[in-house]
């Protein structure tokens, strides 16, 4: 209607006007239509906003809130580590005259290893046992006599004493023998052989190493702030960057004692013996420091606001906005544990609460 009225107001001035400059005619008629637009365009936006009936309803997408047990974690980097891991070495000099195992053999505790050259000893003990047999039979006649008391008491000791110091002298050679092989302590695996037929060794000289890879574990240092929140029974994820692989397991020991230098303490895992893992690895752990008692609400921090002195969110009710004050308990890898103003089935609104304020309208999408 109110464009029909323009335009008829148009031509009743283009009728009426005799001025033979059509062009100043038309710039003038262009000039007004242009401000009456302008009046109608105003005129519209104002009845717009007083129409309640008409007003655009927001698109926004929500999601219902649900209760969970909160945790939160200590992340530390850790290496894996054996108990027995031992590296053996001949207690006598001497030369290599056989090796017995090679690298990758499963061996047991007791079990020789490897040899070195050991036959003056053994001669000698040769020699010192045909003393020794006589030595034991003159003693046992001496003693016959001595019991039938026939002869002197100091014969009697001196064979005694004769043969006790052979028996002495051939269990010293016997255990110089003993030390010139080297005898796993452990049972494992060989995991290194450093030596060779006829090589040259002496005490101090690593010769073999033995791993028991059955009773591994992630040792890690924990600085001292988390002392009182690192515990025995602890959960640990533990992860291994190089095998890309993660396992689940407890903190089996915590230190109490705090490094005076570097200010931590110790925590050990134990791995089981399921995997091949390799002493010295680098591993990842992170310790549970906390864990609610019961299920609590939970929201990604990305959708909490800060105010001047709150933190607040934007929830949906009846297709309304409302904003909820809330309080944090904790936070952890962009999730926040609520303590306060959220309640399970509260519709979180997640995508378009940039664009929106407390009280509109708005067309809610799970």
């Amino acid at each position: 209607m109110k464009t029909t009225i323009l335009y008829i107001t148009l031509a009743a001035i283009m009728v009426a006007c005799s001025t033979p400059d059509k062009k100043a005619e038309l710039e003038k008629l262009r000039s007004e239509k242009a401000t009456i637009d302008t009046k109608i365009a105003t005129l519209e936006e104002e009845l717009a906003k007083s129409d309640t009936t008409k007003q655009k309803l927001t698109d926004v997408i929500a999601m219902p809130l649900k209760t969970q047990i909160f945790k939160t974690y200590i992340e530390v980097q850790g290496r894996i580590d054996a108990d027995e891991n031992v590296s053996l070495s001949t207690e006598m000099p001497g030369t290599i005259t056989k090796i017995n195992v090679k690298v990758g053999d499963e061996v047991s505790k007791g079990q020789v290893l490897a040899e070195t050259d050991s036959r003056a000893t053994q001669q000698q003990i040769a020699d010192m046992q045909n003393s020794l047999d006589l030595a034991n039979q003159v003693y046992q006649k001496q003693k016959n006599l001595w019991d039938q008391k026939i002869g002197t008491e100091i014969q009697y000791l001196q064979s005694k004493n004769s043969r006790e110091s052979l028996e002495n002298k051939i269990s010293t050679m016997q255990e110089q023998i003993r030390m010139s092989k080297i005898i796993s302590p452990i049972n494992g695996t060989i995991d290194a052989v450093n030596i060779k037929v006829g090589q040259a060794v002496g005490p101090g000289l690593s010769a073999i190493n033995v791993i028991n890879f059955s009773n591994l574990k992630i040792k890690a240092d924990v600085s001292e702030s988390y002392a009182g929140r690192v515990r025995v029974g602890n959960e640990a994820l533990v992860l291994f960057p190089d095998m890309h692989d993660s396992i689940t397991s407890k903190v089996n020991y915590a230190s109490r004692a705090i490094n005076n230098l570097t200010r931590t303490f110790g925590v050990e895992v134990l791995l089981d013996n399921k995997k091949e893992y390799h002493p010295n690895m680098v591993a990842k752990l992170k310790i549970n420091d906390y864990q609610s008692v019961t299920a609590k609400i939970t929201v990604p921090v990305k959708y909490i606001q800060k105010g001047t002195d709150e933190s607040f969110v934007f929830v949906a009710e009846n297709s309304k906005v409302v904003k909820k004050t809330i309080k944090i308990a904790h936070e952890y890898n962009g999730i926040a544990e609520i303590a306060e103003g959220l309640k399970e089935g509260d519709l979180l609104i997640t995508d378009g609460y940039d664009l929106i304020n407390e009280g509109d309208n708005v067309n809610v999408k799970k």
